[in-house]
């Protein structure tokens, strides 16, 4: 039998196992876009069961560890990985319910209601994903179970079917396949099992790679805005500025070389008479000093990330604030970064905005949290990435009130619902007719590479230019203006009458308003609104209706 004691520390050592080993997990993903990728979301809800599984007596019981710990991941569960994590785990809080210590019936048990909540989560399962690699995992347990007395050889039976599993999603996933990748899903939750058997044999808790590790969060690589996600923080200072480049300027390659010996995070961008310059480092004086042979300093700007995740952690320990009496019929959640989209859906009646995005992709909690402060009856949410629509319908369930998470994927399509609502329709009539103005939009989105990869055909180099259109890589290309002009060229059809073009906190004015005048000849009879958006990741977000 296990005992409260072991399960608690194999969860530990499991949610150690997935953080220490986050990046290698986040570089199977084979859409480079940068994102809430899959390790650092599976780590980040693991870990929000940390404090409480380390604060366990030793003669807790299984039931009680697997309840707290269930509990904790759907609150802290970011992206579609995290839920389905959360799901999982919920499954070993059934079936150890009111149990001292766990047979390996309640395992079998446990893996069995955990598949079913994950299965029951999705609307089209996908195999070949960690959906599958649980699965399996669970059908071993239950074959094997009539057999096996100890739940030490069940688990060790589990862990091999898992990696079985694994290593058969790229047969599932002609993208894997071709990426020369296996699941990065079913990759983290093979990481967290092994490091369960680990202590289920006897051996040791796993440790965190650093002392931060639990805690510390990553800086947006160019916005320098603290973003929700557990990245080590190896370096203090974020240090920008532009460079205005002198004659006979040498090659930005050469400063970009330097700048990566001195620290990371580096992104260095040319353009014609300007270098932008990006850069986590120690060392803000020896990089200002390098910019300066590459021509004159502009705006510079250093900011003590340390600083900003010590302030971030003294707010987290705020109280949560309890759900507010509902004012009115109808409330509104969005979720949205930048100052410019913030302000766009305060300005359409949006009660509650969630700060977070693609490459901050917000919890459970933080999203139930906002949907607690909105002072409705009925609170319609949108979640504006395909990444965090789980989490929102996990939001919704624990609410105290009606929620109705539309499926917004982008920015467009959550203001486009927003302007569909009518005040003085009922609550299907709005739902219905906000579904049908998102789905009536197109939108685009250019991006960056966060790595280097193979997708769709496409052999992409780190920072090169993605064109996204409706969530789909479209092409790849070098300039940011070119492509997204050539992006809105698709985009736009014969009935076009509306045109939006928000501008990210990359692009400077000056680039935004040509790219609009441009837009505007080429469609003369279309209505062309520039917005400047200031959201990070997206140099441009386009629509058309």
């Amino acid at each position: 039998m296990i005992n409260g004691k072991t399960l608690r520390d194999a969860f530990i050592s499991g949610a150690n196992s997935i953080a220490n080993q986050k990046t290698a997990v986040d570089e199977l993903n084979v859409f480079p876009v940068p994102d809430g990728d899959t390790g650092t979301n599976m780590s980040m809800t693991m870990g929000n069961a940390l404090i409480a599984l380390e604060r366990m007596h030793d003669d807790v019981t299984v039931s009680e560890v697997a309840e707290q710990t269930a509990s904790a991941l759907l609150r802290g569960a970011r992206g579609n990985s995290g839920v389905i994590l959360s799901l999982i785990f919920r499954g070993f809080a059934k079936g150890f319910s009111g149990k001292k210590e766990a047979s390996v019936g309640d395992f079998v048990s446990a893996l069995e209601q955990g598949v079913s909540g994950a299965y029951k989560s999705i609307m089209k399962p996908t195999e070949g994903t960690i959906l599958t690699v649980v699965r399996l995992a669970s059908e071993r347990a239950a074959a094997v179970s009539v057999s096996i007395k100890d739940e030490i050889s069940l688990w060790e039976e589990v862990c091999t079917s898992a990696r079985k599993a694994l290593e058969d999603t790229p047969n599932l996933l002609p993208a894997l396949k071709k990426a020369g990748v296996v699941d990065a899903g079913g990759k983290g939750l093979l990481i967290i099992f092994e490091a369960m058997l680990n202590v289920f044999k006897g051996g040791e808790v796993t440790k965190p790679n650093s002392p931060s590790e639990k805690k510390a969060v990553t800086i947006d690589t160019f916005s320098s805005t603290v973003g929700d996600y557990d990245e080590v923080i190896n370096f203090t200072y974020c240090t920008e500025m532009l460079i205005t480049k002198s004659s006979g300027c040498a090659d930005s390659s050469k400063l970009r070389a330097y700048l990566e010996t001195i620290g990371d995070c580096v992104v260095v961008v040319d353009d014609d008479d300007i270098i932008k310059v990006h850069v986590h480092t120690n060392n803000p004086g020896k990089a200002i000093e390098r910019a300066l042979k590459f021509g004159t300093i502009n705006l510079p700007k250093i900011e003590n990330m340390k600083m900003q995740h010590e302030q971030r952690i003294i707010d987290a320990k705020a109280p949560d604030i309890k759900p507010v009496k509902p004012e009115k019929e109808f409330g509104f959640v969005a979720v949205a970064a930048g100052h410019g989209v913030e302000a766009l859906f305060e300005d359409v009646g949006v009660d509650c905005i969630v700060r977070g995005g693609q490459t901050m992709n917000p919890s459970t909690e933080d999203i139930l949290a906002a949907i607690n402060k909105c002072p409705a009856e009925t609170v319609f949410v949108l979640p504006n990435n395909k990444n965090i629509i789980m989490s929102a319908e996990q939001a919704g369930k624990l609410a105290d009130r009606k929620v109705c998470v539309l499926q917004t994927r982008t920015i467009p399509q959550g203001m486009s619902a927003m302007l569909a609502f009518d005040d003085v329709a009922d609550f299907e009539t709005n739902r219905l007719e906000m579904t049908h103005a998102l789905e009536r939009v197109s939108t685009g989105q250019i991006t960056f590479a966060a790595r280097d990869s193979v997708y769709e055909g496409h052999k992409i180099k780190k920072n090169e230019i993605l064109a996204l259109e409706n969530g789909k890589l479209s092409f790849v290309d070098k300039d940011v203006s070119k492509a997204a002009f050539k992006l809105m060229k698709k985009l736009v059809k014969g009935d076009t009458s509306y045109i939006t073009i928000i501008q990210g906190s990359d692009v400077t004015d000056e680039d935004a308003e040509a790219l609009r005048e441009q837009v505007q000849s080429k469609y003369q009879n279309a209505e062309v609104l520039l917005i400047n958006g200031g959201q990070p990741v997206y140099y441009y977000i386009l629509s058309a209706e």
